[in-house]
């Protein structure tokens, strides 16, 4: 007990840090991509966010100041954390947009609209799922421990980011999530627009034909095949924007 006693005050500092550590590796973990789903049970939740700390520690401890932050670290980590992990998540926004644009242009907006934790259409579902995956596969944990670690640079501890930049980054992020899940949806709005398009042809060259009936069948099968086809270059154009989000986490969309 003596022993202990002795190494308690040394490791002290050295904890302080690691719950600091913690406190924006948790919150960033909470909304991050595959990570912070609804879905993972909370005790798989937190040995992830003790995990990370673990492997972002060594390099996060160089930018801490020798005096200790005290109280402060628990407001300015969390919010840098959540900051962070919101940035990253509106990525997984893009696809839910993306899925549903999609299925409103195709009639499949309400098959299986609840199949998920959110309530979304079946393409949108198909496509966060696909998309996390895709991403989980293509070392999320490691990009995702870099960009923690490279945050320590932009905001050091114990400061915040300035409100004004970090709503005018919000706006950004959010107008490119938007802009990202149209541009995804593109083939589906451009197959909507020409089944539309025919439909009227038709419906005025032969008036006394019931061409919803018939077009129905059509633009579903048509939207589950166009989606066979197009996932793969839609996951990977979406892959590439989590990437560089992961590079530039408080970086402005270029």
């Amino acid at each position: 007990m003596t022993a202990l006693a002795e190494i308690v005050p040394g490791v002290q500092p050295y904890l302080a840090v690691a719950i600091a550590v913690f406190l924006r590796v948790g919150a960033a973990l909470a909304v991050l991509p595959a990570f912070g789903e609804r879905s993972v049970p909370q005790r798989i939740r937190l040995v992830a966010a003790i995990a990370f700390t673990v492997i972002v520690l060594p390099a996060a401890a160089p930018h801490f100041p020798e005096e200790p932050l005290g109280g402060r670290a628990y407001l300015t980590e969390p919010l840098t954390g959540l900051a962070f992990g919101i940035m990253i998540r509106l990525t997984v926004h893009a696809l839910q947009i993306a899925g549903t644009v999609a299925a409103q242009s195709t009639s499949l907006s309400q098959m299986f609209g609840n199949a998920g934790t959110d309530p979304m259409p079946a393409i949108g579902h198909v496509l966060v799922v696909g998309g996390l995956a895709l991403a989980v596969m293509a070392d999320l944990h490691v990009r995702a421990a870099q960009a923690m670690i490279l945050t320590y640079d932009i905001v050091p501890p114990g400061r915040l980011i300035p409100s004004g930049d970090l709503a005018e980054l919000g706006i950004a992020r959010i107008g490119e999530a938007f802009a990202l899940g149209l541009a995804l949806a593109a083939p589906f709005m451009i197959a909507a627009f020409l089944y539309n398009l025919a439909l009227g042809v038709i419906n005025r060259a032969m008036p006394q034909l019931m061409v919803t009936f018939i077009g129905a069948p059509a633009i579903t099968a048509a939207g589950l095949i166009l989606l066979a086809l197009a996932a793969p270059l839609m996951l990977q154009v979406w892959l590439g924007a989590l990437e560089s989000a992961l590079e530039q986490p408080f970086g402005m969309p270029r």
